[in-house]
């Protein structure tokens, strides 16, 4: 005989169990959504504000970084959980350089990991605060 007050049970905990689940998710990409400022680190050991404007959709992450050099769009951009990539491409003196961000989003902060791709350069470290 099947126990239909344990399998009731078990259902809701199912029921329950998803609804938190897609509430996660809807946190971390959601949460992303907005500007961002960080003091990342310059070739001359300086600081130098740059701020992030991010935008979720599902997984997808698309959005800006302005600094310095002006406002430039970010590509590849994809959301995992908390931890979000994307890619930057600029132009230094006549060349383009390609940067890869990785971050772990943590409430709001973001802690990046900035590296050149292909370069010999260590990664760079930093962390953005929601604004």
């Amino acid at each position: 005989m099947i126990d239909t007050f344990s399998t009731k049970r078990k259902v809701a905990a199912l029921v329950v169990l998803t609804f938190a689940m897609a509430g996660l998710f809807a946190c971390s990409s959601g949460g992303i959504n907005g500007k961002w400022v960080a003091e990342m680190p310059a070739r001359d050991g300086q600081t130098r504000e740059a701020t992030f404007n991010f935008k979720a959709d599902g997984n997808k992450l698309s959005g800006t970084v302005s600094g310095r050099q002006g406002e430039t769009p970010i590509s590849d951009g994809e959301i995992n959980g908390d931890d979000i990539t994307f890619t930057v491409t600029g132009n230094f003196r006549g060349d383009e350089v390609k940067m890869l961000y990785k971050g772990k989003m943590s409430g709001k902060e973001i802690k990046f990991t900035r590296s050149r791709e292909g370069g010999d350069q260590p990664p760079q470290e930093f962390v953005a605060k929601k604004s």
